[in-house]
């Protein structure tokens, strides 16, 4: 299954680049969330081999996800890839400088559900395909409005 999405964000690809690998930041939203991170590697900068663990609640049940960093090339693409029980996802972050001060931000995630359980939670996501996607749309553009007010913050 895969979901994408894309997102025009008004900041150079640097800063942009910048608060895609904002690990530091993504943990404490996930904290914030109620999630548990701890970070497996002392990789310093955002490079291949970046490791985390993460704990977190899904349709009841306390779920661990590992998370790697396969790919960087700053400042226009990252992959990563995540398993957790029986699914396996692969994540490719793409920036484009459209100009000096804009941005396109465009996202990839693919699921491959590994086991039977996994399969029919991947059927009962295709179900709720829509409103996913949506939710992936929202979050992209709240993340691509703090990005534009970080950038206004440092550039005056």
């Amino acid at each position: 299954m895969q979901f994408s999405a894309k997102q025009d964000i008004e900041a150079p690809i640097d800063h942009v680049f910048s608060a895609v690998t904002d690990f530091d930041g993504f943990t404490r939203q996930a904290l914030r969330r109620g999630a548990d991170v701890s970070r497996l590697d002392s990789l310093a900068g955002p490079c291949a081999g970046m490791a985390w663990e993460v704990s977190f609640d899904f349709r009841g049940k306390r779920r661990k996800m590992g998370i790697e960093l396969l790919d960087v090339q700053a400042p226009s693409e990252l992959r990563a890839k995540s398993r957790t029980s029986g699914l396996d996802g692969l994540l490719s972050v793409e920036l484009v400088a459209l100009s000096k001060h804009r941005t396109r931000v465009g996202i990839e995630l693919v699921l491959a559900p590994t086991t039977l359980s996994a399969r029919l939670l991947v059927q009962s996501l295709k179900l709720a395909r829509g409103s996913l996607s949506k939710r992936l749309l929202k979050r992209l553009d709240s993340f691509a409005q703090a990005t534009e007010e970080s950038f206004r913050r440092v550039s005056t």
